[in-house]
C-alpha cells in the first residue's frame, strides 16, 4: 500500500507549522479528490474520504474497492475545520464516515453542498434539512474567509433535479487575492471552458482517472484533458487527483505530467498528505 508523505502526527504538525505563514496559502492532498486548503488560519475541506466505508462496503461484491493509498488522517483528529465541501453525492466524495466525525469535531463549520441533493446529504449525514449551505451552479455564497461559486460539473453529463438544479458541481473558491478551482467530477462539456476563463485561477485541481467502460462507474477527464484544460482556462498551475485510491478505477499521472509539459503548463504532482503553498 502507497504511504502518504505525511500522516497521523507528521501531518498535523505540518498543518500547525503552516499557520505561522499567512502571506500564502497551504493545500494538501488528501487522497482521492479531497484537499485541505489552510489561509490565515481558516481551513476548508474540500471532498474529503477519509474511511474504509467504500472498501468495507464492496468487500463481497464483483467490484471490490480495494484501497492503494493508506489514510492520512483519522476524521475525528481534524477539530479545525471552519468549511467542508460536498461536489456530488458519491461516496467518496460525501462520506457519511467522514463527514459526520468532522461536523461532530467541529459543530460550527458550515457545509457546503449542491441544492438539488439537500434531501439525500440530510438523510444520509442525519442532519437538519436546514443545516447544509446549498449552491446551484451561478450562485455564490460566503463562508468565513472563503467565497464559493457553484460551477456545473458533468459526470458524465451535466444532470439536474427536476427544478433544473445541478446536481453535480465544481467549486470555485475566492479568498484574499487567490482563487481555487475544485473541479469536482467531471468530463468536458460545452461551455466549461468559457465559463471558466472568466476567472483568474491560481489552482486548479482536477480529476484524471478518465473513462473506462469496464469499471462500470462515471468517469472522469483523462490526465491528457486535464493538462489541457488547465492550459486553456489560464489556470497558474494545475493540480491532478482523483487516483492512487482503489485499485479498479484508478490512472497513472504520466500522462497528465507529460501533456503539461508538453503544452507549458504550471502543474504540481502531490503525494497523499504533502503540502503546496501558493
Amino acid at each position: 500500500m502507497i504511504k502518504p508523505a505525511l500522516q497521523d502526527d507528521a501531518f498535523l504538525a505540518d498543518v500547525q507549522s503552516a499557520r505561522s505563514d499567512s502571506e500564502h496559502f497551504h493545500l494538501w492532498w488528501l487522497g482521492q479528490s479531497g484537499f485541505l486548503l489552510q489561509w490565515q488560519g481558516s481551513h476548508l475541506l474540500l471532498d474529503p474520504y477519509l474511511s474504509d466505508s467504500l472498501t468495507k462496503k464492496y468487500a463481497d461484491s464483483d467490484k471490490p474497492h480495494v484501497r492503494m493509498t493508506e489514510r492520512v488522517i483519522a476524521p475525528d483528529r481534524l477539530d479545525f475545520i471552519d468549511v467542508v465541501t460536498s461536489s456530488h453525492n458519491h461516496t467518496d466524495h460525501l462520506d457519511a464516515d467522514t463527514l459526520i466525525p468532522i461536523l461532530r469535531r467541529n459543530p460550527a463549520a458550515s457545509l457546503i453542498i449542491p441544492e438539488a441533493n439537500r434531501e439525500f446529504v440530510a438523510e444520509r449525514l442525519g442532519v437538519a434539512r436546514e443545516f447544509p449551505v446549498g449552491l446551484d451552479a451561478g450562485q455564490s455564497v460566503t463562508r468565513g474567509n472563503f467565497k464559493f461559486a457553484g460551477i456545473p460539473a458533468a459526470h458524465e453529463a451535466v444532470e439536474r433535479d427536476p427544478s433544473g438544479r445541478c446536481r453535480f458541481l465544481g467549486y470555485l473558491v475566492r479568498f484574499g487575492p487567490w482563487t481555487v478551482y475544485h473541479s469536482g467530477d467531471t468530463v468536458l462539456y460545452e461551455g466549461m471552458v468559457e465559463n471558466l476563463r472568466r476567472w483568474k485561477i491560481d489552482a486548479a485541481l482536477l480529476p484524471i482517472n478518465g473513462r473506462a467502460p469496464e469499471r462500470r462507474v462515471a468517469g472522469n477527464l483523462s490526465g491528457r484533458e486535464a493538462a489541457e484544460l488547465g492550459k486553456v482556462i489560464g489556470a497558474r498551475c494545475a493540480i491532478p487527483c482523483h487516483y492512487d485510491m482503489f485499485e479498479f478505477n484508478t490512472a497513472s499521472p504520466d500522462e497528465f505530467v507529460e501533456t503539461a509539459r508538453a503544452i507549458g503548463q504550471s502543474y504540481q504532482l502531490l503525494r497523499a498528505g504533502e503540502r503546496w503553498s501558493a
